[in-house]
């Protein structure tokens, strides 16, 4: 692969997640900020990220895997997204809100899955060059979100900017894609069924005591997870952390470090380990929040957010990597397809609306909430699970690799 294309695929992973990280981390702030919408609101309003998801599959199994090249479905979505983005910026009504978002939700979540299509199609060797060029899409979200705090849109009641910025690099993204290495459709001719497109063909792993074990704590674990996404930066503007979108990127930046440092811990720990190491972790942040404050306390917020490393690259990247080694070469596309949609549709769909019904609980009359008992929720669902996993996975021991081999195997980076 030469310096050009290398370029093109990691500007592409950029701008990708830049239009994402651009609008997603601060919407909840947002929408609060508008007279009537309530918490409930908020979390239907993520949700759009799980229905994205759950129909991602059939617009990347049903089309751009049989009839268009990827890197022209992915300039078309970005653009008609761009236009949606900029819609969404000129209403201030819920009614009108949510089904726009929920357009384009269906729009953008298949391309994560075409961005990684073009990537693969022109890299010779993707366990040593992908998680190079896709953690500049991870650069992109932290910088999307250094860009918000250094403009002060939280502070200054500004956050539907928010929408137009993210609008108008989609539109670059857009017409950038059309420049991109020809991604031809994989199935040209074939018939794509709807067992392989909603990864049915793996259901047969759940017979497995062990993957039907990971399964469910996949899936349990997302609701926790929604918790962060949803009320993090809510919480954190309401007890008046300056610049909060720029902070919650500090969760990006331990990503990159941990992602980095993942074959080795995969060597000294093993699967088991590292994903009730993640599961601690996510009882721990809360904890944290719960008990954090911009005083004294202040530590712990950030703690809390640097965190974000470890909860998620030691769950999702592990337990990619784990599903890819239980499923085998004939149905591993189905067995991260099944995956993916228990965690990010079903378990995040739920986990959103968890979040939403919790926080308008412990909403406070005039404004404001409860933070602590809010938090606490999200912690007691983690240990909850960590306890499920502990005593119910057995973890198969496999022949020891060298630290050698696993330093050329980098797992594959995130999604943030």
């Amino acid at each position: 692969m030469n310096y050009v294309t290398r370029f093109k695929l990691s500007f592409m992973m950029f701008l990708n997640f830049f239009v994402w990280g651009g609008w997603y981390v601060t919407m909840g702030t947002y929408l609060k900020s508008i007279p009537g919408i309530t918490d409930v609101q908020v979390g239907i309003a993520y949700g759009t990220q799980s229905l994205g998801a759950i129909i991602a599959p059939f617009v990347i199994g049903l089309i751009a895997d049989r009839y268009f090249a990827a890197q022209k479905i992915l300039g078309v979505l970005h653009i008609l997204g761009a236009a949606i983005l900029y819609y969404i910026s000129t209403i201030n009504s819920f009614s009108a809100f949510y089904p726009a978002l929920l357009i384009y939700m269906i729009l953008f979540m298949p391309t994560l899955a075409l961005v990684n299509a073009v990537s693969f199609k022109q890299i010779d060797n993707p366990e040593k060059d992908f998680a190079n060029i896709r953690v500049w899409g991870t650069v992109g979200w932290i910088v999307a979100g250094l860009i918000i705090a250094w403009l002060s849109w939280e502070q200054k009641s500004s956050l539907l900017n928010t929408f137009r910025l993210s609008a108008g690099v989609s539109i670059v993204m857009g017409l950038f894609s059309f420049t991109l290495p020809n991604t031809p459709p994989p199935k040209a001719g074939t018939k794509t069924s709807f067992r392989e497109i909603i990864g049915l063909d793996a259901i047969g792993l759940l017979k497995d005591k062990n993957f039907l074990i990971f399964f469910l704590a996949s899936l349990l674990i997302c609701i926790p997870l929604a918790f962060y996404y949803q009320e993090t930066n809510i919480f954190l503007n309401e007890i008046k952390v300056e610049g909060a979108a720029g902070k919650m990127t500090y969760g990006q930046m331990s990503e990159l470090l941990f992602l980095f440092l993942m074959p080795l811990f995969f060597v000294r720990l093993g699967v088991k380990k590292m994903l009730l190491i993640a599961m601690i972790a996510w009882a721990l942040r809360y904890f944290l929040f719960a008990y954090g404050d911009i005083g004294s306390g202040m530590w712990m917020l950030y703690a809390g957010i640097i965190l974000h490393g470890i909860c998620y690259d030691f769950f999702f990247v592990t337990g990619q990597v784990y599903t890819n080694d239980v499923a085998g070469e004939k149905i591993r596309s189905s067995a991260q397809g099944m995956i993916t949609l228990a965690t990010y549709g079903v378990g995040m769909l739920i986990g959103f609306w968890i979040a939403g019904l919790v926080a308008e609980k412990y909403a406070v009359a005039g404004g404001g909430h409860q933070w602590k008992s809010i938090w606490l929720v999200p912690a007691f669902i983690s240990i909850v699970v960590f306890l499920m996993y502990a005593f119910l996975f057995k973890e198969v021991k496999k022949k020891p690799i060298s630290e050698a081999e696993a330093e050329k195997g980098l797992a594959t980076s995130p999604a943030t």
